[in-house]
């Protein structure tokens, strides 16, 4: 059973309610009749021409960010837009999830998300993740979506993002490795010292309750002969299933490399560091991929 397979019959299992906020879009259409039909969720489509927004919407916005919607009039203005109802939805528990982005930008999908239901508790970074699969193996690579160049606490967030989602989409335990072109001090500069930092934010942080190492290059985190040379001792060295990247540019290289030359699949970005599942998709997503998506995201909405 492929890792997508998997979380199709897991998914099925929770019986979410998920909202599809571009719904005058044809694959958004198609993806909701598809969801569906799988049972894999109950599915709210929103269009342009939007139901009334509710006082509880109203005062969830006006309570959480004043200094945005200082009055009702600018809530309700701002309750207009799609995405902004569909994630005010989830934030009152009226739905599962959101997914959006098939039209709008993930700028876009990305501000609903923080003004509705924020970051998770312990975490103040958004991120994107990709599930990269090929046969049983699945690797999370983070961040390939949000932050162009993460600072040491930022990169420590995602860190923590992606072990949680992990622990939830993939249902294993996360092995995290912070990458860089040096392992254990093989290499020294201000772009080293940064995911070193980020190592040692890590550690002082009471989230931190899965193994991690770094920094470690790629070989050094992946396999276990060169882990035995290059670090030997390291937890995660050799076996690391989370790749934490140091910038934008890596792991958007690094994905694209992995996907297009060593023929894995890749599934995402996956939005993680939300208290809630907002899920963002590609403007060129296909209605299996706003399938997929919503797949993952039902996911994400389990606890723990």
């Amino acid at each position: 059973m492929s890792f997508m397979d998997r979380v199709l019959e897991r998914a099925r299992d929770i019986k979410a309610r998920v909202v599809l906020a571009e719904g005058d879009d044809a694959r958004v259409q198609e993806a909701a009749t598809k969801i569906e039909r799988m049972g894999l969720a109950s599915v709210q489509l929103l269009s342009r021409s939007l139901p009334m927004a509710r006082l509880p919407m109203v005062a969830l916005l006006r309570n959480r960010r004043p200094d945005k919607f200082p009055t009702e009039v600018a809530a309700l203005q701002a309750l207009a837009h799609p995405l902004l109802f569909g994630a005010c939805l989830v934030a009152l528990g009226e739905a599962d999830v959101m997914v959006g982005g098939a039209v709008y930008t993930s700028a876009e999908t990305i501000r609903a998300a923080l003004l509705a239901v924020g970051t998770a508790p312990g975490i103040a970074t958004v991120s994107g993740a990709f599930y990269m699969t090929k046969g049983d193996r699945v690797l999370t690579f983070a961040d390939c979506a949000v932050c162009p160049e993460p600072s040491p606490t930022q990169l420590a967030d995602i860190a923590i993002a992606s072990a949680r989602d992990r622990r939830r989409i993939v249902g294993d335990e996360p092995v995290v490795a912070f990458l860089s072109y040096s392992t254990h001090g093989s290499a020294s500069s201000p772009r080293v010292d940064w995911v070193r930092d980020a190592v040692g934010v890590l550690r002082r942080l009471p989230a931190s309750d899965f193994v991690f190492d770094g920094e470690l290059q790629v070989d050094a985190a992946l396999v276990p002969d060169v882990a035995a040379r290059k670090a030997p001792g390291s937890a995660a060295a050799g076996h690391a299933n989370v790749l934490i990247f140091p910038d934008l540019d890596a792991a958007n290289i690094g994905y694209k490399l992995v996907q297009r030359l060593g023929g894995w699949s890749a599934f995402g970005p996956i939005l993680q560091g939300l208290a809630r599942p907002i899920a963002d998709l590609s403007r060129g997503a296909t209605a299996d991929d706003i399938v997929d998506t919503a797949a993952i995201a039902v996911l994400q909405s389990r606890e723990g």
